[in-house]
């Protein structure tokens, strides 16, 4: 498999949001806005990639009783790491995104690909398998932030397109996230197939 088809595989066939419903708890409760929502795919992006590298650089030492305990320590430092940083340059998304960064280390997704694929390939390969299940978690969550925010206060990464007046509250509020994704998730699959 080549590094093209590495990235178009989290993108379209193993897409976290859409494909393998993973990480649904950042998914539905951070996409209250499409600022919000790419902030997150980000965030979650940059752990991702980090802790795929780092794994399948440290696979031929790890022993396998202790597999998991250093998978979750390696994420867990990186999540620190980008915690500390979103704090001291991003105090806004900081306070929007709040207790969902630290929660990034107990993310299925991050812990899945870290063991369904950098424990068993090259740190390269793996590198390119934390982008494209990045990219396709961003892009699932930016949808589902732009369909939310557009629908629930007229607008798209904040820019006004449509008056309040026609503004419906229930898609920024909890429900909405589920029927909002509940629809993309239709969508998607009928374009699959």
């Amino acid at each position: 498999m080549n590094y093209v088809d590495i990235i178009k595989n989290g993108i379209v066939k193993e897409n976290p949001t859409f494909v393998l419903m993973l990480g649904m708890c950042p998914t539905l409760a951070t996409t209250t806005s499409a600022l919000n929502g790419m902030s997150m795919g980000l965030a979650t992006m940059a752990v991702l990639i980090c802790t795929n590298f780092v794994i399948s650089c440290l696979k031929s030492i790890t022993p396998d009783k202790v597999r998991i305990p250093v998978f979750i320590v390696v994420i867990a430092a990186f999540v620190t790491i980008l915690q500390l940083i979103i704090k001291a340059f991003l105090p806004d998304i900081d306070a929007a995104l709040g207790l969902f960064i630290p929660l990034i280390v107990v993310n299925c997704i991050i812990l899945g690909r870290a063991e369904a694929f950098a424990a068993k390939n090259t740190p390269v390969a793996s590198l390119f398998d934390g982008i494209g299940i990045g990219v396709g978690f961003t892009l699932g969550l930016t949808l589902l932030g732009i369909c939310r925010e557009l629908l629930g206060s007229g607008s798209i990464f904040g820019f006004v397109l449509v008056p309040e007046t026609y503004n419906i509250l229930l898609f920024v509020l909890p429900p909405g996230a589920f029927i909002t994704l509940g629809f993309l998730v239709a969508i998607v699959n009928k374009l699959k197939n």
